[in-house]
């Protein structure tokens, strides 16, 4: 608007000059052209005639004038109006702008002055309102400042708020109107806000506020010493106490027979936490005192409020955290305390089968408490699965790439042990022992005293402890005595030859009452003997015998044993093991001579 004015302006002093040369030519003419015709009169007496042409000419002149400055006021209406409809477009722009354009606040120390909406010289808003906050904090730092010095100065294009010859802000037409009012009115509010923050700043930076700010950081020092002097006395006196302690209150701790802590230990231990505490409540005071001492100065008051929120944030965090955490935390102990009373419910029900109380068809009172040991990991690790996504960092990806991480560790390192693990659980459902049974694994006989999902331990005849993984029972043959003692009576068996002179029927009958002689032979069903073998030399004579006790196997076999040697020798039997060659020429017997065994009256 203003560039239309001047060039109407221009245009204007232009014709104006123009009109005003010709008129001025006219005269000239008139007043030249009136000396010519009075000598020209005096020639030739026609001056009259000449001056009338000179006075028409003079009236057209006038004419064209008014003609000129009535064109130029058109234009300059023109203009005017031009001006008018492009500010109101620009006011409109604006006023649809306002709702999606905050503006950038002009900050200076924590206080928002004013707005800063369009951009000038190539200049942000963002920078503009920087490089004014720069400027008042740089005059605000002086001592010799005086806000109210601050004036403005306009130009055609911009108004600038100046101190001294130095520019603290400037203002356009276009930040007058975002603001709704002239460019100049705009300047004239701005500058109060700014004398007023420079009288602020001239206040905070005087030499008695420097002085005060001194005497602060020098008594926040001095109470810091007592604090720190006044905590180390309070633990040494703290420490005499706890000293004294040890032959008056202080009791060993134990643990059934084995002294976990002494007295003096104890004694120990409590001078350590004291010590701990008090570096604890040091690092504290330091942690509220030094943020006070940066917090004195302005200059590094913005110190301090970082280094306070180093404090505060993880703080508040860790309580915004736990606020927030409560429901999730309920959630968890729902699930837990179902979790509970399912697994002691199924472990009643367990007991029930076990005890043979309760049963259930295909289900035997054995596979009761391995089924429950299962079905509680189960539990457990559905407990888990449902907590999961409950816990604190849950979706955190760093949390799911460890837990991945260490699921793959174990899939890839423990395929042995899961392999003993499903072992254990076949043979646990299999059957083909359990504990206390008398068992033959391979080349190993013994009795099983204990089942673990890994492995399986066997107790031999000789006390020894042979430890076997289940994967490896899986792969073998086992033989249970004891099943079969419980459920038929276990067969024992030995063989004995004899020679063709002896007849069978007396052998046989020998065998059997060695055998029911026997202790933990049972009498019915009875023993039975069986002919194996014709051999060239002598016929071989098996006895068998029913038994219930599997674990005196050996026993059994020894005392059947002896009492075969002892019917026979009481008969005059030889037993032909080993072989013997028996020249009947007057060779001796094989019989024992001198027979120890008690007699007994027949």
């Amino acid at each position: 608007m203003k560039k239309n004015r001047l060039f109407g302006l221009l245009l204007f002093l232009l014709v104006t000059n123009n009109m005003c040369a010709q008129l001025g030519k006219a005269v000239r003419e008139i007043l030249t052209g009136d000396s010519v015709a009075t000598r020209t009169a005096v020639r030739n007496d026609s001056d009259s005639v000449r001056m009338a042409d000179m006075k028409k000419e003079l009236e057209e002149a006038r004419l064209s004038e008014a003609n000129m400055r009535m064109e130029m006021e058109q234009m300059r209406l023109k203009a005017f109006a031009a001006d008018s409809v492009k500010l109101a477009q620009q006011r409109a722009r604006i006023d649809s702008l306002r709702q999606f354009t905050p503006g950038v606040p002009v900050v200076v120390e924590g206080d928002t002055l004013f707005y800063l909406y369009t951009k000038r010289g190539g200049y942000t808003p963002l920078q503009r309102a920087e490089m004014i906050d720069a400027a008042i904090m740089q005059l605000g730092k002086r001592f010799t400042l005086h806000p109210d010095s601050v004036y403005i100065e306009s130009s055609d294009i911009v108004t600038d708020l100046m101190y001294g010859n130095k520019v603290i802000a400037s203002f356009t037409d276009q930040d007058g109107l975002w603001e709704g009012r002239s460019r100049e009115q705009l300047a004239t509010d701005k500058r109060k806000i700014v004398v007023q923050k420079l009288k602020e700043l001239k206040e905070e930076h005087s030499l008695w506020q420097l002085g005060k700010r001194i005497l602060y950081f020098v008594l926040v020092l001095a109470g810091q010493y007592l604090l720190f002097w006044l905590t180390g006395w309070l633990f040494r006196k703290l420490k005499v106490r706890i000293q004294k302690l040890k032959d008056t209150r202080l009791k060993p701790i134990s643990i059934q027979n084995y002294e976990l802590l002494d007295t003096q230990r104890q004694v120990n231990l409590l001078i350590f936490l004291s010590n701990l505490l008090r570096y604890v409540i040091m690092l504290l005071q330091l942690l509220i005192t030094v943020p006070l001492l940066f917090a004195i100065f302005p200059q590094t008051k913005g110190l301090a409020y970082q280094i306070f929120s180093y404090i505060w944030n993880p703080i508040k965090n860790i309580l915004v955290g736990i606020v927030d955490y409560i429901p999730n935390l309920f959630a968890i102990l729902i699930i837990c305390f179902a979790v509970k009373y399912l697994v002691r419910l199924v472990h009643y029900l367990s007991r029930e089968v076990e005890a043979g109380r309760l049963k259930f068809g295909g289900f035997y009172p054995d596979w009761a408490m391995p089924t429950y040991h299962i079905i509680r990991f189960l539990l457990y690790a559905f407990m888990i699965a449902m907590i999961y996504p409950y816990l604190p960092g849950a979706k955190n990806g760093v949390f799911q790439g460890i837990s991945v991480f260490v699921g793959l560790i174990i899939s890839l390192g423990s395929s042995t042990v899961i392999g003993n693990v499903i072992a254990g659980l076949v043979i646990t459902y299999m059957r083909p022992f359990k504990l206390g049974d008398r068992i033959q694994l391979n080349d190993t006989t013994g009795n099983v005293i204990e089942k673990t999902p890994l492995v399986t331990r066997i107790k031999t005849p000789k006390n020894e402890v042979v430890t076997i993984p289940n994967s490896f029972i899986m792969s073998s043959h086992t033989v249970n005595y004891s099943a079969s003692a419980r459920e038929y009576g276990l067969i024992i068996h030995s063989e004995v030859t004899i020679g063709y002179d002896v007849p069978w029927r007396q052998v046989h009958q020998l065998l059997i009452e060695a055998a029911l002689n026997t202790p933990g032979v049972i009498d019915d069903p009875r023993p039975f003997v069986l002919e194996t073998s014709l051999s060239d030399w002598y016929p071989v004579y098996q006895i068998n015998a029913y038994i219930r006790e599997a674990d005196k196997l050996a026993q059994i076999y020894s005392d059947l044993h002896q009492n075969i040697q002892d019917r026979f020798n009481e008969a005059g039997i030889e037993i032909m093991s080993p072989h013997y060659m028996a020249m009947r020429d007057g060779n001796e017997s094989t019989i024992p001579k001198d027979d120890l065994r008690p007699k007994t009256d027949k």
